[in-house]
Formats: structure tokens, sequence, C-alpha cells
């Protein structure tokens, strides 16, 4: 008998059910039995012990779902060890669930924060098998996420919607992307959707040289400009200031995002008229691409594999279209950002994209 709990942690996104599904599917049809304790809530289900068993019902017909059937929330890596309102320790009450359940692993799905709770879990003693999930593609170890191909799709499709009206009035567009600290999403829409301008977190932009750009546009005879701008993008100006210094100047900044700021100042500096568009949490949601079922289901079906096998305490990641098993401990507080110097950012730059440096 295998005893099996499993969570989503963190911001929802598509083929979590998918990669959830996979994992059940696996273990199902391996032919040894299998009990399977769904946490709601992420890793609140496991603190307050909040779960339900499921069955192989509960994994028919969600494939195509968006979302988590078990619900999601976030509960801060860097508040983990901190009692809750009541006293609670709740890395001691997770232990306790956990054995309470008798579980031989635990299953978790999930982004940067999530995988430092899984690693401190695992390192606390128990058994745990990660999943790497996030629209931002920023988990380090595996080359893609769950999805990520996903809110490629939707948010390229954004802007290509946006080419019409932004060619039929001769107007500067922005898409703002979501991205906090990763531009890998704004950078593969962006290219997908024919940007001409790609600001991300990584490369600092100089507003002259975006202005510049579209100034180049016009006299080149195109008359509108399409920006992609990841919603954590910054100024070369800001990028020299401290964490917080940058900080308290955000909380003084008078644009609702990054997005409009650069608009301000592209209409200061050029007087040409600019529109914002911010797609927002429409990236996050909807059936997953065709991309994001196949991949979510091949890391649960590997996950499924390491459960039986018995080998706990890494990540499913993906290398060279291969699935590989990494060490929670090497995944835990590392990101993986865009380098300025990467292959993809080049021949972006080959193709007349501009990253405003």
């Amino acid at each position: 008998m295998k005893r099996i709990g499993m969570l989503t942690s963190g911001g929802d996104c598509q083929a979590l059910n998918a990669a959830m599904r996979g994992v059940a599917k696996s273990l199902f049809n391996s032919g040894e039995k299998v009990e399977i304790y769904g946490f709601e809530n992420g890793y609140q289900g496991l603190i307050y012990s909040k779960f339900r068993m499921l069955t192989g019902r509960d994994f028919s017909g969600i494939l195509t779902k968006g979302g988590t059937m078990l619900g999601t929330s976030r509960t801060p890596f860097k508040t983990i060890r901190e009692p809750d309102a009541e006293g609670l320790d709740k890395v001691q009450a997770m232990k306790q669930t956990y054995y309470k359940l008798q579980l031989d692993c635990l299953v978790i799905l999930g982004g940067n924060g999530t995988h430092k709770t899984a690693n401190l879990l695992h390192e606390e003693g128990l058994n745990v098998v990660t999943l790497p999930k996030t629209i931002d593609n920023d988990i380090w170890g595996t080359d893609m996420t769950f999805g990520f191909q996903s809110a490629v799709d939707i948010a390229t499709t954004a802007i290509d919607q946006i080419h019409t009206t932004a060619a039929s009035h001769s107007r500067v567009f922005i898409v703002e992307v979501m991205g906090h600290k990763a531009g890998w999403l704004t950078l593969n829409a962006g290219m997908a959707g024919g940007a001409d301008i790609i600001l991300i977190p990584e490369i600092p932009y100089d507003i002259d040289h975006v202005v510049q750009k579209i100034e180049e546009r016009d006299q080149g005879g195109s008359s509108f400009t399409i920006i992609a701008v990841a919603e954590g993008a910054i100024s070369k100006e800001d990028a020299e200031l401290s964490k917080k210094e940058y900080k308290k100047k955000l909380a003084k900044r008078p644009y609702p995002s990054v997005s409009y700021e650069i608009a301000a100042e592209i209409q200061k500096r050029s007087g040409r008229e600019v529109r914002v568009t911010i797609p927002g949490h429409v990236q996050r949601g909807g059936a997953p691409c065709p991309y994001d079922r196949v991949f979510a289901s091949r890391l649960g079906a590997e996950a499924g594999r390491m459960i039986l096998e018995g080998k706990y305490g890494y990540m499913v990641g993906y290398k060279n279209r291969e699935m590989v098993r990494v060490p929670l401990k090497e995944v835990a507080g590392k990101l993986k950002m865009v380098s300025p110097d990467a292959a993809i950012v080049k021949q972006a730059e080959m193709l007349g994209i501009s990253f405003g440096e």
C-alpha cells in the first residue's frame, strides 16, 4: 500500500490538474494499491489537516481544465517558521499531518517559494517529490515549467490583437506581460507576437533608446510600434538603486505599473500617442494548451515512477528534452533568469528587436 499526499501551492496556472492526473494515473495503473489524499488550498491544508481522499473518478475529465481542483494559496517561506495567530508551529503541524495519515510521500506542485518549503520539509525528514509549475519559467534545474507555454500562447494572442488597432491609428502600444523577476514569458511572447521592443527585468532599459527605436521605425515608414513590457521591467537608473531605495521609490510612483510610466515618458519625449494594454491574470487562466497537457502528463508520470522506486527529495525537471531528477536542495532559493548574453536574446536582436539598451 502506498499512501500519497498531494497539494498545489502558490499562484494557479494551466495544467495543474493535468499534472496531478499524470501522477495519479501512473500510480493507479502500476498494479500497486494506492491511496491519494488531496490537501486543500496548498500548504494551508497540510498545516490545518484539511484534506480529502481522492479516487480515480476525481482525476477523470480534468486533463483540459485550468486552475486546480484542490485549490491553492500562498504560504510565504519567509514566515513558515513563525507561529500562526494561534501560536501554532506550522512546520511541526505539517509533519504531524503527514505522520497522522501515515503517508509514504508528498507530491507538491508549485513554483519558487513552494520549492523552498518543499525542501525544508524534506530536510525535516519527509519524503517529497515536486513538479515545476509557473508561467514565469524561472525555476532552477529545468528547461521548462508547465503553464509557461499556455501563458505564452495567451500573451502572444494579446499582442497579435493589438497589431491591427495600432496600425490603424498609427500609435505606440505597450502590452504588459506577467513576470516580476524573470523575462522568459515577455521575451517569448514578444518574439512570437512580432513586438518591436521587448523590455525585461534582466536587461535594464534606457528610455531614450526606446524612443530612438520608435523614431527609427517612423523614419523607415512604420507608423506604429508594439512594445512588450514585463511587469518587472526596470530602467537603468532604477537598476543602480539599492533594493531598499527602489522599494521606496516604487511606493511613491504615481503610476499603476511600469508600463504607464514608460508610456508617459515616451509621450513626453516624442509627442506620440501611447496606449497600454494589460492582459493580467488572463495569462494564468483557461484550459492548458496541447503542449502543456502532454508536458504536465509526462512530468506527472515520471513523478509516479519515482514514488514507486522510492526516490524522494527530487524535483522532476526537463533537460535537453528528457525528464531528469533534480535534488531539491539544488532548486530551492534559486531563480533561472534570462541572461543578456543568451542565444535567444542575440537572435532577437538580429531580427531587429530592441531591448532598450
